[in-house]
């Protein structure tokens, strides 16, 4: 196990209706005037956007708002978020929606107070010394960007969408309002986008080098396990408050890094689908769905045994120690059933993505001047065999079920 220095303060507020409490916490922040910053459409016609304004009015808090945040959020709406902090004198901003809409509130906290263009930081140009404190209603578990580091922004320089993510302890929420109860109206897509997610910071945690991480090794086993489990009921009935309340809390461990710590972490699946989502304006969960056993496919022979305890940990397969290879295939290929039957893409051709834009996938990926991953260090020709597996990926229907 490696070393660690852990710190992560978000306060969270779970259950159902504690969205009504949101003025009443922020309040106890000492907000005068926030800025609300949520999505499309959604938080208005669920009503979840009048509720939040009114309990603000009730506690006489000052409030902006805006809306029109989209998947793989961009940089216009940040650009205006930061004028709207500057100009109103904003002192907080709340977050009402999912990881887009977190994502681009953490932005917006970090370029209230620069003078540059916020994006330096995404671009690892400048470090940000402060930001506007940040507080979150979560509508999608997903991203789990309600207690983590992250932000993720896409924005196009010369003619190149670069999506690109940003960590720093400033963009870690003050807290975040948990109510599973929103996101019965979320569709069961959008629900097994999410879920696919959330597994995927799980799995960027457990394929490691690292040895000795025993205690990490089972925390994550055990979240995954509950996300499938209690898909499994989410299937039978979208309405099940207690598959809702489990989902959205894995959500939240699977990315505030309480799984990781000690351990060499990967990530180069999620910077690789990145690119993908970028091109072709998926969502991120379906592109993971695509890109996660096109990785583990391309790294097997790293290390077999640690697949092997993937396969029978996660999904119960029996090891052949004879032939490790066999049981680490059979979990690759049980973890892509699962998302099939989730209603997940699991190759190019479900998505309408070519294998000619490949070297453009690698361009915006900018694999030329760096490599990508920790577990296995990904160069070019690494990166674009990963990219050709999910291309030529066929699944038979029939088998997959």
């Amino acid at each position: 196990m490696l070393d660690f220095d852990f710190q992560r303060p978000t306060r969270y507020i779970f259950g159902r209706g504690k969205e009504t409490e949101v003025a009443k916490v922020l309040h106890e922040y000492n907000v005068s005037n926030v800025l609300i910053v949520y999505g499309k459409s959604s938080a208005k016609k669920t009503g979840l956007l009048g509720r939040v304004q009114t309990s603000c009015r009730d506690f006489l808090i000052n409030y902006e708002t805006l809306g029109g945040v989209q998947a793989n959020p961009r940089d216009d709406l940040v650009y205006t978020g930061i004028n709207i902090c500057k100009e109103k004198k904003i002192d907080f901003i709340l977050a009402v929606g999912g990881g887009s809409v977190i994502d681009t509130a953490k932005a917006i906290a970090i370029g209230a107070f620069y003078e540059g263009d916020f994006f330096d930081f995404y671009l690892k140009k400048e470090i940000p010394k402060k930001a506007l404190p940040i507080g979150v209603v979560l509508t999608i578990p997903a991203s789990g960007s309600e207690g983590s580091v992250s932000s993720v922004i896409q924005k196009e320089i010369d003619g190149v969408v670069i999506k690109q993510g940003f960590a720093h302890d400033l963009l870690i929420p003050k807290f975040a309002i948990l109510n599973p109860e929103l996101t019965y109206s979320l569709p069961a897509y959008q629900t097994a986008c999410g879920i696919v997610d959330m597994m995927a910071h799980v799995m960027e945690r457990y394929f490691t080098n690292t040895k000795n991480v025993s205690l990490t090794d089972r925390l994550c086993e055990g979240v995954l396990q509950s996300i499938i489990e209690n898909t499994e009921y989410l299937i039978r009935d979208p309405y099940d408050y207690d598959a809702r309340a489990n989902i959205m809390f894995a959500g939240t461990l699977a990315h505030n890094n309480i799984l990781g710590l000690g351990r060499e972490q990967d990530w180069a699946t999620h910077h690789l689908e990145h690119q993908l989502s970028a091109l072709y304006d998926i969502a991120h969960g379906a592109g993971l769905a695509i890109m996660f056993p096109a990785w583990m496919e391309y790294t097997l022979e790293h290390n077999v045994m640690r697949f092997c305890q993937f396969a029978h940990r996660v999904f119960g397969i029996d090891i052949d120690f004879e032939n490790p290879s066999i049981t680490a295939t059979e979990g690759i290929r049980v973890l892509r059933a699962f998302f099939y039957k989730i209603g997940m893409p699991l190759s190019f051709s479900d998505i309408g993505a070519k294998k000619e834009d490949i070297p453009k996938l690698l361009d915006m990926l900018n694999i030329d001047n760096h490599t990508e991953g920790n577990f296995v260090v990904l160069k070019r020709q690494d990166c674009e065999n990963i990219y050709r597996i999910a291309s030529q990926y066929e699944h038979n229907k029939h088998r997959m079920i």
